[in-house]
């Protein structure tokens, strides 16, 4: 074979293989892409554990303990819920007693939900600010994600129109520290009295309407499998 014929054939041969493996390349990230979440964060698998941290709206004041978000969003999603939810603390009661509890029980995502006590007690609102801060400061070090729950900027004046709305120090937080928030969704339940079971609890219909909405963001930020 003339010399001019072999290094032709052999260029045909390197261009098959060249084009042969920019195709497998392009299916292998094709592939990767399918499996991905729907958000930035890492989908927990079933059976793992998950701190539900946060006061009475995460004890489920208001309803039964089988009622409570928690226990609702273990029922549909698989996971091992822990209510670390405890009636009357503020933010920074509940930053004081979250280390123990990641060392207890080693959560694989935390949902924080913090901050209702501190409006309440008519705190000031930097110092709530600077516990959440704080609180996923901690988690970040410890490479454990979150998702944050806003809460309403309660008083005596909303609770007495029951006209709620985000407190807007929950989205600038969110923004800063780079990790997903739940909005308005404690503000819907609150705002409907047929959903209240006081003037700032839900009742077993708005909890489950809050599980709704919780879960639908948990998807959305890729924690949850559709």
């Amino acid at each position: 074979m003339p010399i001019f014929a072999a290094n032709t054939t052999r260029r045909r041969h390197l261009q098959d293989w060249a084009a042969l493996g920019l195709l497998m390349g392009l299916t292998t990230s094709l592939a990767a892409c399918g499996k991905k979440s729907s958000g930035s964060g890492p989908v927990i698998a079933a059976g793992a554990t998950v701190l539900a941290l946060g006061d009475s709206l995460t004890f489920g004041t208001g309803t039964t303990p089988d009622k409570s978000w928690p226990s609702l969003l273990q029922q549909h999603s698989g996971w091992s819920l822990v209510n670390a939810g405890v009636p009357g603390e503020t933010s920074a009661q509940i930053s004081a007693r979250m280390a123990g509890l990641l060392d207890e029980h080693r959560p694989a995502l935390v949902i924080l939900c913090a901050g209702g006590n501190d409006f309440l007690q008519q705190r000031n609102s930097g110092e709530t600010r600077d516990n959440l801060r704080a609180m996923l400061a901690a988690l970040k070090a410890r490479q454990l994600p979150v998702l944050l729950v806003s809460v309403p900027q309660m008083s005596l004046m909303t609770a007495a129109t029951g006209r709620f709305k985000d407190h807007p120090l929950f989205a600038e937080v969110a923004k800063e520290a780079r990790v997903p928030l739940l909005e308005n969704a404690w503000s819907e339940v609150l705002s409907q009295a047929s959903l209240r079971a006081d003037q700032v609890h839900a009742n077993a219909e708005g909890y489950a309407l809050f599980a709704d909405r919780l879960q639908t963001q948990l998807r959305t930020s890729g924690f949850l499998g559709s």
